[in-house]
């Protein structure tokens, strides 16, 4: 196991720049930072951790290490890692294997060096982590106590492991926490998504169409702030329950090939592969944009565009153009891999605050209960979403009211 491998340790000074902005607007990772350089309750526990190296998740990695934390530390998408934070995290000290642009082999050659730190507890953003130690590396499965999921994409995988009776340790699914779905995947999602589009096209967004695929809650942040920023906006669906929602919250809804011809921008955020294939694209209008908002780089059909183009240029940094036989010119952002991160900066600083509040806090729970846990995808506790909201609404300055005595006992009891 090596200590770090990253492009060049000499581009730390930006990166500690950089993890020193976004920790000023991270309160509750502050205050946990404080509590646990006192209390250390990670002391001698080994944590292995794939998400998108950028200055958010190092903040969270020095955190975690002031706990007492033996950290390994990997990049989920080699598109977002960000090399002078990887230089900044190994100068500190943490073991941190993250290279920007990586290839495939590469990457995965980084998964492995991340887990042959051997860890008791593992963080995951997709499920790269988990998936090499069922595949490749079980002989680690019997160290590690449970860990922690951050993405839909990652807990979809769990479950089906866990299904088919494979999954050999606990999973708490962080993602389907309050605390981080509610926020992060709609309000986090939303605004980083366009932030990524407006600074990489250069375009305007009112008077277009913007077509979502996907009406989870970071399709439904992608539509809400395509709405405030002045499109039309038409969703895609197959869960009948979400196109009602979509359509009540006054969309446009109808099936893909329909909104094919019609949309500007196009953005799929479902978790699944080829949501827009070839056959799709080749009936979108001449200077369409696509771009994925998922996690893995398998819902713009690359590799059939890739085939198919009978042309293919660069149009600006990041924006990749590909003419099709059908004559007119397709663009797709960040190579179809997850924009807002691949090609951009990713959420907002205080929204990761309360998405890695979630993860800490979770991390403990494996610690102090795996030896009681199943080895199934367990939900984060209420108790632990209330924590952490109640926390953040202090460090806002807000005060709530809280039930009497008599209003307690009243919401407890059937009786008239």
């Amino acid at each position: 196991m090596e200590d770090y491998i990253v492009k060049d340790i000499a581009l730390a000074p930006s990166g500690h720049q950089k993890i020193k902005w976004v920790k000023q607007h991270m309160p509750l990772l502050s205050s946990f930072e404080e509590e646990f350089a006192k209390t250390r309750p990670f002391e001698g526990v080994k944590i292995s951790l794939s998400i998108h190296m950028e200055a958010k998740t190092a903040y969270l990695c020095k955190v975690l290490a002031a706990g007492g934390a033996q950290l390994a530390a990997t990049g989920s998408n080699s598109l977002s890692t960000q090399d002078d934070v990887a230089a900044a995290l190994a100068e500190d000290g943490l073991h941190v294997y993250a290279v920007h642009g990586i290839d495939e082999e590469g990457y995965f050659a980084h998964i492995e060096q991340c887990l042959s730190h051997k860890p008791n507890i593992i963080i995951d953003d997709g499920g790269d982590l988990v998936g090499m130690v069922h595949s490749k590396r079980p002989d680690l499965a019997a160290e590690v106590w449970g860990g922690c999921e951050e993405t839909t994409t990652g807990i979809i995988r769990l479950k089906a492991m866990e299904k088919d009776g494979v999954l050999r340790f606990p999973m708490v699914a962080v993602n389907d926490a309050d605390c981080k779905h509610l926020f992060d995947n709609r309000y986090g999602t939303g605004q980083s998504v366009w932030d990524s589009i407006m600074r990489n096209t250069n375009l305007l967004v009112a008077s277009k169409t913007v077509v979502v695929c996907g009406y989870g809650w970071c399709g439904r942040g992608v539509a809400m702030r395509a709405a405030a920023l002045g499109a039309r906006v038409i969703v895609t669906e197959i869960n009948p329950i979400r196109a009602m929602e979509a359509k009540m919250d006054g969309y446009a809804v109808m099936k893909i090939e329909q909104a094919a011809p019609e949309g500007d921008f196009f953005i799929s955020v479902t978790g699944c592969c080829k949501t827009i294939p070839l056959s799709i694209m080749e009936k979108m209008k001449d200077g369409a944009i696509l771009c994925n908002a998922g996690h893995f780089n398998c819902e713009v059909d690359m590799d059939a565009i890739e085939a198919a183009a009978v042309e293919k240029r660069e149009a600006r940094k990041n924006i990749m153009g590909y003419r099709l036989p059908t004559g007119q010119w397709i663009y797709i952002i960040g190579e179809g891999k997850l924009v807002n991160i691949a090609a951009a900066d990713g959420h907002p600083a205080e929204i990761m605050d309360l998405s890695f509040a979630v993860q800490i806090m979770s991390a403990l729970y494996v610690k102090e209960h795996h030896r009681e846990m199943e080895n199934k995808v367990i939900d984060v506790s209420d108790e632990i979403d209330d924590r952490i909201a109640r926390r953040k609404l202090a460090a806002w300055g807000v005060e709530i009211d809280t039930l009497t005595p008599e209003q307690a006992d009243y919401l407890a009891s059937w009786k008239v």
